[in-house]
Parts: C-alpha cells; sequence; structure tokens
C-alpha cells in the first residue's frame, strides 16, 4: 500500500460495508432475475465447460457501478472486466463474481448467484454478500459480525452444520481441465470416506453458503478463483466453520499462475472434519 493509501476511508465501518455488499450484490441479481432465454448470448471462454453470458457482463456492470458511486477510491477486481484500480486508492478491495454458476443459468437450473466481498489493505475479507435470486435467499456476513440469511422476510442466524449427524454430504466440483480432472477421480473415494453422499451443484459460493447454513456438512474443491470463494468463505467462516482459503497471489499483482490455481483447494466443514481434505 503506498503513502496515501488507507487516509481516505477512516470512516469506514464493517456494517457500512457490508450494506454496500447487499445493494451491489441486490443490483447485479437483478440482472439475473431478468433471465431471458433468448438474450443469453452465450460464448465460451476457452475451457470446455467455461461459459460467459450477456448476463453476467450486464451483473458486473451494475455491481460495479454501485460500488463506485459509494466508494470511489476503492480497488475493484472482478470475473468479467479484471482490476480496476483508482490513482487514489483507498486500499479496500472488492472481489466479484457477476454470476457464479453461469452453466446452471444457461439451463435455467437455480444454483446462481452474484458475489461480492470486500478486503482492507491487509487482505482481510470484511464483508460478503451471495445473493441467489432464483432460490429467493440472500447469505451475508461480516468480519465478527455473524452470518445470516435472508428468505421470504425472514432473517436466520446461520451456525453452521449440525455436529455429528448421520449421512454427512460433502459438497465438491471438478476442474473444466482434463488432466486435473483426471487427478480428482483418482481420489474421489478416498475424499468421499466417512461421507454417505456427495452434490455437486455448479456454484462454489452456493456451495459455501449451504455450509454455512448447515445444508452440506463438508465442501472442497479445487482450482477456484478468488472472486469464487471471497463472499461464501466469509459468510461460512462467520458461521462458525473451518474454513481453508488458497494462498494465491492477490489480483492486485497478477494474480496466480494457472497451474498455481488448480493445485490449490478451497474447503469448509464443520470443525469436526476439519482434518479430512488433503492440504
Amino acid at each position: 500500500m503506498s503513502a496515501g493509501e488507507g487516509q481516505l476511508d477512516t470512516e469506514a465501518t464493517t456494517a457500512g460495508l457490508l450494506a454496500i455488499a447487499k445493494d451491489a450484490a441486490a443490483a447485479g441479481a437483478q440482472v439475473l432475475a431478468t433471465r431471458n432465454s433468448d438474450a443469453l448470448n452465450a460464448s465460451n471462454k476457452g475451457a470446455a465447460g467455461d461459459w460467459v453470458t450477456a448476463f453476467d457482463v450486464a451483473a458486473e456492470n451494475a455491481v460495479r457501478a454501485v460500488i463506485a458511486a459509494a466508494r470511489p477510491h476503492d480497488s475493484i477486481t472482478g470475473e468479467e472486466h479484471g482490476t480496476t484500480r483508482p490513482e487514489a486508492s483507498s486500499g479496500y478491495r472488492w472481489s466479484i463474481d457477476p454470476l457464479d454458476g453461469t452453466t446452471n443459468f444457461i439451463r435455467n437450473i437455480v444454483y446462481y448467484a452474484t458475489s461480492v466481498a470486500v478486503a482492507d489493505a491487509d487482505g482481510a475479507w470484511l464483508a460478503g454478500v451471495v445473493n441467489a435470486p432464483a432460490l429467493g435467499r440472500v447469505y451475508y456476513a461480516s468480519r465478527g459480525g455473524g452470518a445470516w440469511l435472508e428468505e421470504g422476510g425472514t432473517v436466520t442466524r446461520l451456525e453452521g452444520p449440525v455436529p455429528g449427524r448421520k449421512g454427512q454430504i460433502l459438497a465438491t466440483g471438478f476442474s473444466y481441465d482434463p488432466g486435473v480432472r483426471s487427478e480428482q477421480a483418482a481420489v474421489f473415494g478416498q475424499l468421499m470416506a466417512g461421507f454417505a453422499d456427495v452434490r455437486r451443484l455448479g456454484s462454489a459460493a452456493l456451495d459455501l453458503c449451504l455450509v454455512a447454513d448447515g445444508t452440506h456438512d463438508a465442501f472442497g474443491e479445487r482450482g477456484l478463483n478468488e472472486h469464487d470463494f471471497s463472499a461464501g468463505a466469509l459468510i461460512a467462516e462467520e458461521a462458525g466453520c473451518w474454513v481453508r482459503r488458497p494462498r494465491l497471489a492477490s489480483p492486485l499483482e497478477g494474480g496466480p499462475t494457472d497451474q498455481e490455481r488448480l493445485d490449490a483447494w478451497t474447503c469448509a466443514a464443520g470443525l469436526e472434519l476439519s482434518g479430512r481434505f488433503p492440504l
């Protein structure tokens, strides 16, 4: 952080940042709620299953507009538009995934969401929101403020999975990279040991939130980008879960190499399952 960074935002609070994150995620989710199969304009970003639609781009534009209006000196890193770093940076940075679960969105499968999180100059995540319009759910958390779910006009505090219950469920995902996917398949049986079943929903942000609300007992996946887990990991953490984020280079520093990202695990679980995942 340069000499002037951080001085513009001495009044920033986690509550204030969370309010902006909720507004920004709502703006993105509003775009997703207008889903029209005739207007998807889907295209492939390179890997066989890695898609982008007109809604991804429009949702990120909407999210960025809310953040920029409220906090013009903050940096923003997003899946579709990359990094925006103001000349007079505050030191705060927003991480945006405007549409986590794009393949689901294209096929009208309900597990997709807008994810928005903000970190301070030291990289500590302060607030995060995952807004899933097709589910009617808004998950959110702030550092030290707990994790919460808004659904149907009701707000519920999240406390993670029920300890020791039978029939535990593991959530995971699989890489678009064929080599990594083969490696995942080879160790899948070992990873599943002790679990009764597995779920693959196609949205890491929501998988993390479903650990936070106790639907899943654990989640582990290789190869995620920071914007995939930034909000969901904080929500799981604030729900009292064990969370392991990958140690990836910041997008402000160019981000990790593809291999570094593909090798890294993102995990969340009840405390009793904290030792179950590869390092």
